[in-house]
């Protein structure tokens, strides 16, 4: 089986996904804010779509600067 080509960030509240948008900005990471994905959460919100391969990286940066509840492969 193949790997998921992508890593979804799930955050509590859209202010908190968009402060990590702006962080990974900063870093240079490349990202994707997309809606949250039915299957995944009935909320409505967003969340951020990053490569599988840079969520190691993405977990990193955000550390101790802004909350994230979940991470999710697609």
């Amino acid at each position: 089986m193949e790997a998921p080509p992508y890593a979804v960030f799930l955050f509590p509240s859209v202010s908190h996904t968009l402060k990590a948008e702006k962080i990974l900005k900063i870093a240079g990471i490349a990202h994707k804010l997309i809606p949250v994905p039915r299957h995944i959460s009935s909320d409505c919100g967003v969340c951020l779509r990053v490569a599988v391969e840079q969520q190691e990286l993405v977990a990193g940066a955000l550390q101790d600067l802004v909350t994230w509840e979940q991470m999710v492969l697609l």
